[in-house]
């Protein structure tokens, strides 16, 4: 099977995310979309994240009706902070029988030079960069890019984080079921 792997803290997940996951599955040869939930991102701030097991609790609210897409906790089973090619390369061995692509956005592609082994990364795997206004990138010699037009919402977990913080509505932003549960816990007030 052709799986997409969408890394994120999903901080929390939201729409936004579904929406790409989406048109990825809808116009590429993408099969299933597996959200990979970072415990910690060695790039992100990890002051301002919610627990990671109520995060994984999340992703996996927002997804559970939709057979194109799986959440995979492989990154809580890893050394800290994670990184995408330790990831990838662990999904590799422990799932042969599958090819793997990288969906990440194109402010996330401008910002690959930061990540470990990044040369490995892109010479070894495809990316499947979907693009994001404001941040433009080109092909690369000897890497495996599909650019992809996605449907874009301006929606931000940092944004949605301080509605809720201010006690404003963030419905419609967060699929029902996270929104429940954030609600009910009282998650980033």
């Amino acid at each position: 099977m052709k799986i997409g792997l969408y890394f994120g803290s999903f901080n929390p997940i939201h729409t936004g995310h579904l929406v790409i996951a989406s048109h990825v599955v809808n116009n590429t040869d993408i099969q299933q979309v597996w959200f990979i939930v970072s415990p910690q991102n060695p790039l992100k701030k990890t002051a301002t994240l919610l627990n990671e097991y109520h995060r994984l609790h999340l992703v996996r609210l927002a997804v559970e009706d939709n057979q194109d897409f799986r959440v995979n906790d492989t990154e809580f089973k890893l050394p800290r902070p994670s990184y995408t090619i330790d990831t990838i390369t662990y999904l590799k061995e422990k799932y042969p029988q599958h090819s793997f692509s990288i969906i990440l956005g194109s402010d996330s592609m401008q910002n690959l030079h930061k990540w470990k082994n990044f040369q490995q990364l892109l010479s070894t795997n495809r990316l499947i960069v979907y693009m994001r206004p404001g941040f433009d990138v080109e092909p690369l010699a000897g890497a495996d890019l599909v650019f992809l037009k996605a449907p874009l919402l301006e929606i931000s977990a940092t944004d949605i984080r301080k509605l809720i913080k201010e006690g404003k509505s963030v419905r419609y932003l967060l699929p029902d079921k996270v929104l429940a549960e954030v609600e009910q816990n009282g998650y980033y007030k």
